[in-house]
């Protein structure tokens, strides 16, 4: 078990990403409908929002729903909205006492309106916090932000208001539903797959990857500090060699 004490400090991610992934295979290990495991996945996310919290994480961000999890069973999408509703309206008030910003990426408008209200109010109730920033990515994909960001640069062209030649990475960023966030330096798979599942696409260029066997509703701070850790045992050298980083 890894504790906070055994992470450096200053060498912790700015941003981490999360796949959470497992909840219906937990639920399948107990004998109980898939609901069940999204029901006790709350605690997971409540464990990953305080370790980031306490280890000094300034971003972090869940990939809760996916634009192609639209296509699971009727009953388990309308369980998990009705989840999504119920978990913000409980989980605001802790966020304040936490300091922690809530935001949102993706097709927000797919979100039935209850669902979209819950999270408009608890975005405005936690706006003026400064300290960890909690992104749910809900109904999103990174194709789709991709496609998103390139008709809203396209219109721009069109219209005069950028310039084909004056297009770089960083303007492509600057389009992106993430631009107000750094890119996450590490991103962490739970349940043991191994792909990124549309998720950030142009954003994890450079991320550090970790994988865990952990399910989702069973993962916990430990987990996390484990994973960041692992991070920080990594030479990230962005295409140079070894001995260009060592003198950098």
């Amino acid at each position: 078990m890894v504790s906070l004490e055994e992470i450096k400090k200053q060498a912790v991610p700015k941003h981490i990403a999360i796949i959470m992934d497992g909840n219906g295979r937990w639920a399948k290990q107990r004998g109980a409908a898939r609901v069940f495991g999204h029901q006790n996945a709350v605690e997971a996310v409540r464990a990953a929002v305080e370790g980031c919290g306490e280890a000094g994480v300034g971003f972090l961000t869940l990939y809760a729903f996916s634009t192609e999890n639209w296509a699971r069973p009727r009953q388990e999408v309308n369980a998990l909205m009705s989840l999504l509703v119920s978990t913000i309206r409980q989980e605001v008030k802790k966020l304040n006492e936490n300091n922690v910003r809530l935001k949102a990426i993706g097709q927000l408008s797919d979100l039935p309106p209850t669902a979209q209200q819950e999270l408009q109010d608890a975005i405005a109730l936690t706006a003026h916090n400064t300290g960890l920033t909690l992104t749910l990515a809900l109904s999103y994909s990174g194709r789709w932000d991709l496609t998103q960001a390139m008709q809203r640069m396209a219109e721009d062209v069109r219209y005069g208001r950028l310039q084909p030649e004056a297009i770089t990475a960083d303007t492509i960023g600057r389009y992106l539903s993430t631009s107000f966030m750094p890119e996450p330096e590490l991103l962490i798979r739970t349940s043991g797959e191994m792909r990124i599942s549309n998720f950030m696409l142009w954003e994890l260029a450079y991320t550090e990857l970790y994988f865990t066997p952990i399910l989702w509703p069973d993962f916990r701070k430990q987990h996390l500090f484990e994973a960041i850790r692992s991070f920080q045992q990594r030479e990230r050298r962005f295409g140079k060699i070894s001995e260009q980083v060592k003198s950098e």
